[in-house]
């Protein structure tokens, strides 16, 4: 006489492992919030490629990025196959816009690093230009400035057009985080282009309202896919 042995289910759904995972990369991309008073020093004082102050919040700064930008390409691919069942042109286009975010970010940070190696190996050496050296520093914190704007201001634009659409049309989240982004994708999109052309600084308070409703949607996104997951009846029709 055979014996079956039953095998028990399994206690975690696939979808809701998946959304959870979703959901806590987009949290970590959250990381770099402080890069801000991290990367102050070399702002408010030239004189740090040269040799005054620490380094030491350049450097966690650009490791908090590298973070951010690894998280971002994680988000897209783990939810490419829930996107993908409801539009493929919108989940290419996401996972598209996340890898070109996360290349502008590390250019970014090559620059942040480019004024470390600048300080450690060129300031105080004989025959060093401090001159050059500051002039130097502020055309790399320049540089960072451009890849931000392109990356962590305008390419959250497309994320939130692109998943945006997918979860809305879906139902997978409740239909007001969604619609929180498609509204701030807008708004951020125009203070993006007034920054380009100059009428006024990504530090500025208006460049920081702007962008708001995008930080809104995708920190409840992620709380919401993490406490929550996917809604199963908008699973149930996707299948």
């Amino acid at each position: 006489m055979t014996t079956t042995v039953a095998t028990a289910p399994p206690t975690t759904d696939p979808m809701r492992r998946r959304a959870f995972a979703a959901g806590a990369l987009y949290l970590l991309t959250f990381v770099s919030m402080p890069t801000l008073a991290l990367y102050g020093p070399v702002r408010e004082h030239a004189d740090l490629v040269l040799g005054a102050g620490s380094t030491n919040g350049l450097l966690w700064g650009a490791l908090s990025e590298v973070v951010v930008a690894l998280a971002g390409i994680g988000t897209a691919v783990v939810l490419y196959p829930v996107a993908r069942r409801q539009s493929e042109t919108a989940a290419l286009g996401f996972v598209t816009s996340r890898v070109l975010e996360a290349a502008l970010i590390l250019v970014g940070v090559v620059n942040v690093l480019s004024i470390v190696t600048l300080r450690e190996e060129m300031a105080g050496t004989a025959g060093a230009d401090p001159a050059a050296l500051v002039t130097t520093a502020h055309a790399l914190v320049a540089g960072y400035d451009w890849a931000f704007l392109l990356s962590q201001s305008l390419a959250p634009v497309v994320n939130a057009l692109c998943l945006g659409y997918v979860l809305y049309r879906s139902g997978l989240v409740p239909r007001v985080l969604p619609l929180i982004g498609l509204v701030g994708a807008p708004l951020l999109l125009a203070s993006d282009v007034a920054i380009f052309f100059g009428l006024y600084d990504r530090m500025a308070p208006v460049a920081a309202f702007s962008a708001l409703p995008i930080a809104v949607w995708e920190f409840s996104l992620g709380v919401y896919l993490v406490v929550k997951g996917f809604r199963p009846a908008a699973v149930a029709a996707l299948r």
